[in-house]
Protein backbone atom coordinates (compact mmCIF):
# COMPACT_ATOMS: atom_id res chain seq x y z
CA UNK A 1 0.00 0.00 0.00
CA UNK A 2 1.10 3.35 -0.75
CA UNK A 3 1.12 6.80 1.24
CA UNK A 4 -0.16 10.48 -0.13
CA UNK A 5 2.04 13.22 0.05
CA UNK A 6 0.07 14.50 3.04
CA UNK A 7 0.98 11.52 4.90
CA UNK A 8 4.57 11.39 3.99
CA UNK A 9 4.74 14.90 4.87
CA UNK A 10 2.91 14.33 8.73
CA UNK A 11 5.58 11.06 8.91
CA UNK A 12 8.73 13.23 8.33
CA UNK A 13 7.59 16.16 10.77
CA UNK A 14 7.22 13.33 13.33
CA UNK A 15 10.58 11.93 12.80
CA UNK A 16 12.09 15.25 12.88
CA UNK A 17 10.19 16.37 15.85
CA UNK A 18 11.74 13.09 17.78
CA UNK A 19 15.47 14.03 17.05
CA UNK A 20 15.14 17.66 17.66
CA UNK A 21 16.50 18.66 21.70
CA UNK A 22 13.81 20.68 23.17
CA UNK A 23 14.86 24.33 23.35
CA UNK A 24 14.11 24.44 27.18
CA UNK A 25 16.97 21.73 27.30
CA UNK A 26 19.34 23.16 25.17
CA UNK A 27 18.76 26.82 26.94
CA UNK A 28 19.50 25.21 30.94
CA UNK A 29 21.71 27.54 32.58
CA UNK A 30 25.01 25.77 33.72
CA UNK A 31 25.02 25.18 37.27
CA UNK A 32 27.10 28.28 39.56
CA UNK A 33 30.48 27.61 40.69
CA UNK A 34 31.08 26.26 44.20
CA UNK A 35 32.19 29.02 46.45
CA UNK A 36 36.14 28.30 48.23
CA UNK A 37 35.80 27.41 51.33
CA UNK A 38 36.08 30.56 53.58
CA UNK A 39 36.66 29.63 57.05
CA UNK A 40 39.78 27.75 58.54
CA UNK A 41 37.62 24.97 59.66
CA UNK A 42 35.98 24.32 55.95
CA UNK A 43 39.23 24.83 54.34
CA UNK A 44 40.79 21.94 56.20
CA UNK A 45 37.85 19.82 55.91
CA UNK A 46 37.71 20.56 51.89
CA UNK A 47 41.78 19.08 51.76
CA UNK A 48 41.05 15.84 53.55
CA UNK A 49 37.80 15.12 51.88
CA UNK A 50 40.25 15.78 48.63
CA UNK A 51 42.64 13.55 50.12
CA UNK A 52 40.06 10.83 51.31
CA UNK A 53 38.82 10.62 47.67
CA UNK A 54 42.43 10.30 46.26
CA UNK A 55 43.20 7.75 48.94
CA UNK A 56 40.02 5.66 47.58
CA UNK A 57 40.28 6.13 44.13
CA UNK A 58 37.18 8.34 43.90
CA UNK A 59 39.22 11.60 42.29
CA UNK A 60 37.20 14.24 40.80
CA UNK A 61 40.05 16.41 39.76
CA UNK A 62 38.05 20.08 39.46
CA UNK A 63 39.19 23.28 38.20
CA UNK A 64 41.40 21.56 35.34
CA UNK A 65 39.80 22.20 32.47
CA UNK A 66 39.54 25.00 29.51
CA UNK A 67 36.86 26.34 31.51
CA UNK A 68 38.94 26.82 34.90
CA UNK A 69 42.01 28.31 33.14
CA UNK A 70 39.69 30.93 31.46
CA UNK A 71 37.92 32.04 34.67
CA UNK A 72 41.40 32.67 36.71
CA UNK A 73 43.25 33.96 33.62
CA UNK A 74 42.90 37.12 35.36
CA UNK A 75 42.88 36.65 39.36
CA UNK A 76 42.99 33.54 41.65
CA UNK A 77 41.78 33.22 45.03
CA UNK A 78 43.27 30.20 46.37
CA UNK A 79 41.48 28.77 50.14
CA UNK A 80 44.56 27.12 51.20
CA UNK A 81 48.36 28.04 51.19
CA UNK A 82 50.72 24.94 51.55
CA UNK A 83 54.20 25.12 52.62
CA UNK A 84 54.98 21.52 51.49
CA UNK A 85 58.30 19.44 50.39
CA UNK A 86 59.86 19.35 46.54
CA UNK A 87 59.58 15.64 46.90
CA UNK A 88 58.05 14.53 43.50
CA UNK A 89 55.64 12.52 45.14
CA UNK A 90 54.09 15.39 47.77
CA UNK A 91 52.30 17.23 44.82
CA UNK A 92 49.33 19.32 46.99
CA UNK A 93 47.31 19.43 44.26
CA UNK A 94 47.11 15.71 43.75
CA UNK A 95 46.58 14.37 47.07
CA UNK A 96 44.36 16.62 47.91
CA UNK A 97 42.67 16.29 44.98
CA UNK A 98 41.91 19.81 44.22
CA UNK A 99 42.80 21.99 40.92
CA UNK A 100 44.10 25.20 39.58
CA UNK A 101 43.87 28.40 41.86
CA UNK A 102 42.83 25.79 44.99
CA UNK A 103 45.68 25.86 46.65
CA UNK A 104 49.10 28.45 46.62
CA UNK A 105 51.59 26.00 46.63
CA UNK A 106 55.26 26.37 48.22
CA UNK A 107 57.43 23.30 48.33
CA UNK A 108 61.11 23.08 49.03
CA UNK A 109 63.68 20.23 50.01
CA UNK A 110 62.20 19.91 53.70
CA UNK A 111 59.51 21.99 53.77
CA UNK A 112 61.92 24.38 55.15
CA UNK A 113 60.19 28.13 56.10
CA UNK A 114 63.60 30.45 55.23
CA UNK A 115 62.90 33.93 54.06
CA UNK A 116 62.23 33.35 50.95
CA UNK A 117 59.11 31.23 51.43
CA UNK A 118 58.19 32.51 54.18
CA UNK A 119 58.22 35.71 51.82
CA UNK A 120 56.55 34.03 49.58
CA UNK A 121 53.41 32.91 52.02
CA UNK A 122 53.00 36.16 53.34
CA UNK A 123 52.35 37.50 50.22
CA UNK A 124 49.70 34.56 49.35
CA UNK A 125 48.16 35.62 52.73
CA UNK A 126 47.80 39.50 51.85
CA UNK A 127 46.58 39.56 48.92
CA UNK A 128 44.37 36.25 48.79
CA UNK A 129 43.68 36.00 52.15
CA UNK A 130 42.99 32.76 52.28
CA UNK A 131 41.15 31.14 55.72
CA UNK A 132 44.24 28.12 55.99
CA UNK A 133 47.71 27.72 55.99
CA UNK A 134 49.08 23.74 56.07
CA UNK A 135 52.50 22.74 57.18
CA UNK A 136 53.00 19.33 54.96
CA UNK A 137 55.44 17.03 56.32
CA UNK A 138 55.46 13.18 54.73
CA UNK A 139 56.96 9.88 55.78
CA UNK A 140 61.16 9.02 55.26
CA UNK A 141 61.55 12.75 54.06
CA UNK A 142 65.20 12.60 52.30
CA UNK A 143 66.10 16.11 53.65
CA UNK A 144 65.32 15.00 57.42
CA UNK A 145 67.08 11.24 56.30
CA UNK A 146 70.09 13.13 55.14
CA UNK A 147 70.24 15.52 58.14
CA UNK A 148 69.55 12.45 60.73
CA UNK A 149 72.99 10.58 58.89
CA UNK A 150 75.28 13.39 59.08
CA UNK A 151 74.49 14.39 62.40
CA UNK A 152 75.39 10.83 63.55
CA UNK A 153 78.64 10.75 61.42
CA UNK A 154 79.78 14.17 61.78
CA UNK A 155 79.91 13.91 57.76
CA UNK A 156 79.27 17.46 55.57
CA UNK A 157 76.84 17.95 53.35
CA UNK A 158 78.19 19.12 49.40
CA UNK A 159 77.01 22.08 48.06
CA UNK A 160 74.37 24.00 48.95
CA UNK A 161 72.69 21.08 49.84
CA UNK A 162 74.86 21.54 53.38
CA UNK A 163 72.23 24.78 53.90
CA UNK A 164 68.86 22.38 54.06
CA UNK A 165 71.13 20.37 56.59
CA UNK A 166 72.20 23.05 58.91
CA UNK A 167 68.55 24.28 58.85
CA UNK A 168 67.02 21.46 60.16
CA UNK A 169 70.20 20.57 62.61
CA UNK A 170 68.80 22.40 65.52
CA UNK A 171 65.62 20.63 64.74
CA UNK A 172 66.29 16.94 64.78
CA UNK A 173 69.02 16.64 67.18
CA UNK A 174 67.25 16.65 69.63
CA UNK A 175 64.89 14.50 68.82
CA UNK A 176 67.87 11.31 67.82
CA UNK A 177 67.74 10.61 71.51
CA UNK A 178 63.88 9.89 71.91
CA UNK A 179 62.35 5.97 71.44
CA UNK A 180 61.12 5.05 67.46
CA UNK A 181 62.52 5.61 64.50
CA UNK A 182 64.77 8.59 64.14
CA UNK A 183 63.35 10.04 60.66
CA UNK A 184 60.05 9.65 61.34
CA UNK A 185 60.79 11.35 65.01
CA UNK A 186 62.61 14.39 62.92
CA UNK A 187 59.83 14.43 59.92
CA UNK A 188 57.11 15.30 62.75
CA UNK A 189 59.28 17.30 65.03
CA UNK A 190 59.87 19.44 61.70
CA UNK A 191 56.32 19.71 60.85
CA UNK A 192 55.54 21.29 64.52
CA UNK A 193 58.96 23.50 64.36
CA UNK A 194 57.96 25.58 61.01
CA UNK A 195 54.29 25.60 62.06
CA UNK A 196 55.52 27.85 65.01
CA UNK A 197 58.06 29.43 63.32
CA UNK A 198 55.85 31.34 60.52
CA UNK A 199 54.02 32.76 63.02
CA UNK A 200 57.07 33.82 65.20
CA UNK A 201 58.83 34.88 62.39
CA UNK A 202 56.32 37.00 60.68
CA UNK A 203 54.14 39.55 62.11
CA UNK A 204 51.66 39.77 59.08
CA UNK A 205 50.78 35.83 60.33
CA UNK A 206 50.73 36.68 63.90
CA UNK A 207 48.71 39.12 63.14
CA UNK A 208 46.10 37.28 60.91
CA UNK A 209 46.00 34.42 63.43
CA UNK A 210 45.66 37.16 66.68
CA UNK A 211 42.58 38.54 64.15
CA UNK A 212 40.70 35.18 63.30
CA UNK A 213 41.45 35.62 59.66
CA UNK A 214 44.04 32.55 59.47
CA UNK A 215 44.70 29.04 60.88
CA UNK A 216 48.04 27.16 60.67
CA UNK A 217 47.51 23.66 60.89
CA UNK A 218 50.49 20.53 60.55
CA UNK A 219 49.98 17.30 58.94
CA UNK A 220 51.98 14.36 57.65
CA UNK A 221 51.78 12.33 54.39
CA UNK A 222 51.89 8.77 54.42
CA UNK A 223 54.03 7.64 51.26
CA UNK A 224 52.51 4.05 51.76
CA UNK A 225 48.75 4.92 51.83
CA UNK A 226 48.81 8.91 50.39
CA UNK A 227 46.76 9.45 53.80
CA UNK A 228 47.19 13.09 55.18
CA UNK A 229 47.22 12.76 58.90
CA UNK A 230 46.57 16.34 61.20
CA UNK A 231 49.53 16.66 63.78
Amino acid sequence: MSLGRRSLLAAGATALAATVVPTSAQAAPARPEPQPPATYDAALRELLRGNRRFVTGHTLHPHQNVAAIHRLAAAQDPFAVVLGCADSRVTSEILFDQGLGDIFDNRVAGNIADDLLLGSIEYAVEHFEPPLLLVLGHERCGAISATVDLIRSGGEAPGHIAAIVEALRPIVEPVLSQPGDAVENGVRANVVAQVAALTEASPILRDKVESGKLGVAGARYDLDTGKVTLL
